[in-house]
């Protein structure tokens, strides 16, 4: 496994110092609101299990699973496989995405959520991938910049591979080829 890899892109360190510093900075701006953390699974879980763990307020979690991707590339179409279990009508909902690509299923679900009147809605993403957009949307907080590159670890796969990775690394182009 570890020799599917290019090289690391980001350090366990740094994801540890980086996802406190967002825990952090959601804690100042959600004192006294009680957010609502919306997941989006499965390349999220770890990042918002350490984000969760990083925040010092009262908060609540649920999570979405949707697709749009097949293989390495999105498909365009975005399809909701599981749906969140609790009423965000008037809550604050905080998106948290593992990558923040090209933007077309954050924007659909964004737009999706917003249908249900929530108080407010952000997103937190643990990477942004600019290069790639597609769609008009920006996370509100965000880990890291990343090139455009295929990455996997802390969360994220290929063909549901690498997500137990410790950290991010950069995948041979030969293994997804």
């Amino acid at each position: 496994m570890i020799n599917d890899i290019e090289r690391v892109l980001i350090t366990e360190e740094e994801l540890r110092a980086k996802v406190k510093a967002v825990g952090r900075q959601i804690s100042r701006d959600y004192r006294e609101k009680d957010p609502i953390f919306v997941g989006v699974l499965k390349g999220c879980f770890i990042f918002m299990a350490d984000l969760m763990r990083s925040v010092d307020i009262h908060c609540a979690m649920d999570f979405m699973a949707v697709s749009s991707y097949s293989g390495t590339t999105s498909t365009g179409a975005v399809k909701i496989n599981k749906d969140l279990s609790e009423d965000i009508q008037g809550r604050h909902v905080i998106i948290v995405e593992d990558i923040l690509d090209s933007g077309v299923t954050l924007n659909y679900l964004k737009s999706f959520l917003q249908q249900r009147e929530p108080a407010s809605i952000r997103i937190a993403t643990l990477m942004d991938k600019p290069s790639r957009r597609k769609a008009p949307v920006y996370a509100d907080y965000s880990c890291f910049e990343v090139p455009d590159a295929f990455v996997v670890g802390y969360g994220l796969d290929y063909n549901e591979r690498y997500r137990n990775l410790p950290y991010i690394g950069v995948l041979k182009p030969e293994i997804y080829a």
